[in-house]
């Protein structure tokens, strides 16, 4: 058994200070305030929050960091320059991408991802020897950074609404038909840091014919799908089926209470009352960078619709900038301020977050909950003098100190155990231009 004893601690009755937190076998036996001061137990200074889950991941855009911003463009242009780098990895390389990721993920707090993977085959489309070999990587990549991964294995067959086939880069993504993603799909085994969730990739790359039945093959699994992202795939969807895609998705029984809608920016209100008792995964820094829009979140969540949060293509990895980014644009779209407390955006980033992943027994600082602890410190430039409670709104990523998954120290002193994260993102970001 490992003790902890944190300056201060945010339970899920609120923040409190001098708590003890004891772990055994991954989960957490003991968590309350106590007089406890024993030399020997670890003491975390700062606040100590649940992990974060991070429930939508491209690990392979994190390539495009800072490449990106030369000159005017849109979604449509920066997905070019994207499939430009997806056609230059391999699983090797991948995984050595991928592990950089996850652990620039940990050091940000992130103690599970959920990873939106489409990357399946060969230059061509040509599946290799193991057809799972890409998703295989990138579940060995989250062991070796030390977090949790759902691999959500998205289906992928066409490349517009109006039936266009897959051509160049995206000839990697498909599988050719649903009957082929299946076999594939079923082949993949979960491992005890790893989930299998599913995906549709959205209403442009998946036809109507075949979502009743991939709903059918999936129920009761995590499922997400990209949702209303851009303008454009809205009205092309209204074009050929005369719906949104979210009316289009509730036709088909795709809206069940694991599934998640990943953007859900552009919504109408009958989109909104659908939507109610599933999950959306808002992507704040992603949706900013790509000049997406911004989302309905609180009407969102006024009716019902339990919100989680991504960082999507890595052009920032923060969980606590999405908490606050969630709040701040909808403070500029309302021009108002104080829409979600601070308790909504912390179970966004956790609680909920873990749960629309399938792992409903993370993201709590309870007896019970799995042993993932991340402290923020209170003594930065960022943080000095500010109420713990205000935490999400003046700290960031650079401000996490100590991670632990699973019971697992995987961050110290801000730095990971294992991984030199900035040398290998650099060895392997380069090795692709």
């Amino acid at each position: 058994m490992s003790h902890y004893l944190c300056e201060y601690a945010w339970l899920p009755d609120g923040i409190q200070a001098d708590v003890l937190i004891a772990i055994e076998d991954g989960k957490i036996v003991r968590a309350e305030p106590t007089g406890w001061t024993e030399d020997h137990v670890p003491k975390l200074a700062g606040l100590t929050v649940p992990g974060f889950a991070d429930a939508h991941s491209h690990a392979f855009h994190r390539a495009l960091r800072g490449r990106t911003h030369m000159g005017r463009g849109s979604f449509w242009t920066w997905r070019e320059q994207m499939y430009q780098v997806a056609d230059r990895l391999d699983p090797d390389s991948y995984h050595r991408l991928a592990r950089a990721v996850y652990a620039e993920l940990a050091l940000a707090g992130v103690t599970c991802v959920g990873e939106f993977h489409y990357l399946h085959h060969q230059p061509g489309g040509k599946p290799y020897a193991d057809p799972n070999a890409m998703g295989e990587a990138l579940v060995a990549a989250a062991a070796d950074a030390g977090i949790r991964i759902t691999l959500l294995d998205t289906l992928y067959l066409q490349s517009s609404v109006d039936g266009k086939p897959l051509a160049g880069p995206q000839l990697r993504f498909g599988d050719g038909s649903l009957d082929a993603w299946w076999d594939r799909f079923d082949a993949l085994t979960a491992k005890p840091h790893s989930m299998i969730g599913a995906a549709l990739h959205s209403v442009r790359a998946v036809p109507a014919a075949v979502l009743s039945e991939f709903t059918e093959l999936t129920s009761g699994l995590p499922v997400h799908a990209h949702v209303a992202e851009q303008v454009d795939e809205v009205a092309a969807c209204r074009a050929a089926y005369g719906c949104t895609p979210t009316e289009l998705l509730d036709r088909h029984g795709v809206l069940e209470e694991t599934f998640t809608s990943v953007h859900a920016t552009h919504l109408t209100k009958g989109d909104i009352d659908l939507m109610a008792d599933t999950y959306a995964c808002f992507c704040p820094t992603t949706e900013r960078d790509l000049g997406d829009g911004i989302g309905p979140a609180r009407a969102l969540a006024d009716a019902g619709v339990r919100l989680t949060l991504g960082s999507d293509s890595h052009a920032v990895i923060d969980l606590l900038e999405e908490a606050r980014a969630l709040e701040l644009h909808e403070r500029l779209s309302a021009q108002a301020r104080g829409h979600f407390t601070q308790e909504e955006l912390l179970s966004a980033a956790t609680a909920t977050g873990h749960a629309s992943l399938g792992w409903p027994s993370a993201g709590r600082l309870a007896v019970g909950a799995r042993a993932d602890l991340v402290t923020i410190s209170l003594g930065t430039v960022r943080t000095a003098g500010i109420d713990p409670a205000g935490v999400l709104m003046a700290a960031g990523a650079a401000d996490i100190t100590h991670v632990v998954a699973d019971g697992r120290v995987i961050v110290a002193d801000g730095r990971h155990v294992s991984i030199d994260v900035a040398r290998e993102l650099q060895e392997t970001v380069c090795a692709l231009f």
